[in-house]
């Protein structure tokens, strides 16, 4: 545990930030996973906008929106 109080802010508000990403996370990767399972226009539509959220909040980089974007789209157009 730190001492120093601008320190332990900091954890503090590391756990706040850390509990609110990894359930927004959790629900794109699970998007996603029904989107490449079974591909279909919603689930396509579903998985890209939990995409965008995540991204514009900072959880995912830009990157990574646009390489799981890509990959879901690329199984809805070969089914």
């Amino acid at each position: 545990m730190p001492n120093i109080k601008s320190a332990k802010k900091r954890v503090l508000v590391n756990e706040t930030k850390h509990s609110n990403n990894v359930p927004k996370k959790s629900s794109m990767k699970t998007a996603i996973k029904k989107a490449v399972v079974s591909p279909s226009e919603e689930t396509v539509k579903e998985a890209n906008k939990k995409i965008d959220k995540a991204l514009s909040s900072g959880i995912i980089t830009k990157n990574e929106a646009a390489r799981q974007k890509s990959r879901v789209a690329k199984k809805l157009n070969n089914k």
